[in-house]
């Protein structure tokens, strides 16, 4: 039984119009509540010097320590091992240099006291700056 007659249904209709208006609302609403830095408000002045580079490297003591434990300091291979006499010939390989580098060239079958010596004669006459030679691998 159809008791509307004559009733057409029609065809839903979507309206953009409402939809374009929130839009507009949440882009003003963004425009304004954003934050924008201002680099311009913040005005440094800084200072000005003026001066010459080092001319001169730090003293450098290369010593080397072969896989048997031997070392060489700048090229002098040392008779003993020790700790005391490793602090000898760093003090004599400065030269009177305040802070020299030392750097320490190990065999990579070298025992690890070996270098621990070296690095413990380097604090014992007060050289603080120790770095290490490396090589890259082949196999990266």
């Amino acid at each position: 039984m159809n008791f509307q007659r004559g009733y057409h249904r029609e065809d839903p209709e979507i309206n953009l119009i409402p939809l374009i208006d929130v839009l507009l609302v949440i882009l003003i609403f963004l425009m304004v509540t954003t934050t924008y830095a201002r680099f311009s408000e913040l005005q440094i002045n800084l200072p000005q010097a003026e001066g010459d580079t080092a001319k001169e490297q730090p003293a450098k003591i290369e010593v080397n320590v072969d896989t048997a434990g031997d070392y060489t300091v700048n090229n002098a291979k040392l008779v003993v091992g020790t700790v005391e006499a490793l602090s000898e010939a760093l003090t004599r390989a400065a030269n009177g240099a305040k802070e020299p580098v030392v750097v320490i060239s190990a065999d990579g079958r070298a025992s690890h006291q070996s270098v621990i010596r070296v690095m413990d004669a380097a604090r014992r006459v007060g050289y603080s700056r120790v770095t290490f030679v490396t090589q890259a691998s082949v196999n990266e």
